[in-house]
């Protein structure tokens, strides 16, 4: 699997989390990532549309996103075929059917800078996203756009930028556009929090 697919994968990794209230005055960046900051855990849907410069169609897929704070997010894909994406920790784990690949993120650069934004966003640690990236808030608790520019042009040259949607604390759109031109929409529907004491 070459490094540009794997990096592709976990920029396809979601920002989710669980509906929270937030005040409508002096929402700016700090306000959002306390929001976000409240959820520790959450499961939901996702439907994706990407456009692939060489495929005349979008490819579509959907399937299942997870998250659990601090440092563990699942992507699995449950159409148009079965594939699983992984992060726990340093650790990277994509399986693709009987296939399966580990990696380590601190030897993919590339890939851990997306990883440590996803998580960045997740937690709400403002520090870490401006370490490496630019990020510019739009609007207000119900309706907010948040962008991120990676900030080293080598990085760049891979991931133009990463556009967050969302409501309260829900992302509700993470929009990809790739260097090359490559971009993909993902909408995402957060399930409801299982009662206590039950499971899936």
């Amino acid at each position: 699997m070459k490094r540009t697919t794997l990096v592709r994968g976990i920029l396809l990794a979601p920002l989710l989390c669980i509906a929270g209230h937030a005040g409508a005055a002096g929402f700016d960046l700090d306000a959002l990532m306390r929001l976000l900051a409240q959820t520790r855990s959450g499961e939901a849907t996702f439907t994706e549309e990407r456009h692939v410069q060489q495929v005349e169609q979008p490819l579509r897929s959907s399937g299942r996103l997870s998250f659990s704070a601090p440092d563990t997010f699942v992507r699995e894909t449950l159409a148009p075929r079965r594939e699983r994406l992984a992060v726990v920790g340093n650790e990277l784990t994509m399986t693709q059917g009987s296939r399966t690949r580990t990696a380590q993120l601190d030897a993919l650069p590339e890939a851990a800078v997306v990883v440590e934004a996803i998580r960045g966003t997740l937690t709400g640690n403002r520090a870490l996203l401006e370490r490496d990236f630019a990020p510019r808030l739009q609007g207000g608790p119900e309706r907010w756009q948040l962008e991120l520019v990676p900030r080293e042009v080598r990085l760049r040259g891979i991931v133009a930028q990463v556009q967050v949607e969302g409501r309260q604390d829900q992302v509700r759109e993470v929009r990809i556009t790739m260097a090359d031109g490559d971009r993909s929409v993902m909408q995402i529907q957060p399930l409801p929090a299982a009662p206590a004491g039950t499971s899936r």
